[in-house]
């Protein structure tokens, strides 16, 4: 069963995927290469970590203005998150999601995510659900794989 907060748009859209939650800000000029989308600064508790398509989760960033375009090339990329919440947005990453076309909220009634569980973010009715974790959506149950030669049809 999944959570549903209510949080404040800052840039539209509606993207899902694995959380990756830091308990540090992110400053986007320095501290990710923006070929890679992989957190560099070796200070950062996600050094190491790539951002591409995760929903990124921080409490708020930091730095440089170029900060914005960093998150730009990022998209150019494809190696920007899916989207982003955030504590309390600030100039630079807002600018930033709203460039590239990353959904992007801030506020969240309950800033207690975990990295690795799915969340899904509706900028567009300031909503977060999150639901089941990576874990348990290995233990899910899968469905049957059938085989089929060409030409036939599996019901």
């Amino acid at each position: 069963m999944g959570l549903l907060v209510n949080c404040r748009r800052i840039s539209k859209g509606v993207a899902q995927g694995f959380a990756l939650v830091s308990s540090q800000p992110i400053s986007f000029f320095g501290m990710v290469d923006p070929k890679s989308g992989i957190i560099v600064d070796k200070s950062h508790e996600l050094l190491g970590r790539s951002i591409a398509r995760k929903v990124l989760i921080f409490p708020h960033g930091k730095g440089s203005t170029v900060g914005s375009y960093i998150i730009y090339q990022l998209a150019r990329e494809r190696k920007a998150p899916a989207a982003m919440i955030c504590e309390e947005a600030e100039p630079i990453v807002a600018v930033g999601a709203i460039i590239a076309g990353i959904p992007m909220v801030d506020h969240p009634e309950s800033f207690d995510f975990k990295t690795g569980e799915w969340v899904r973010v509706d900028a567009d009715g300031q909503t977060i659900e999150t639901t089941a974790s990576r874990r348990n959506l290995a233990k899910a149950p899968q469905r049957e794989s059938k085989r089929c030669r060409p030409g036939c049809r599996l019901p």
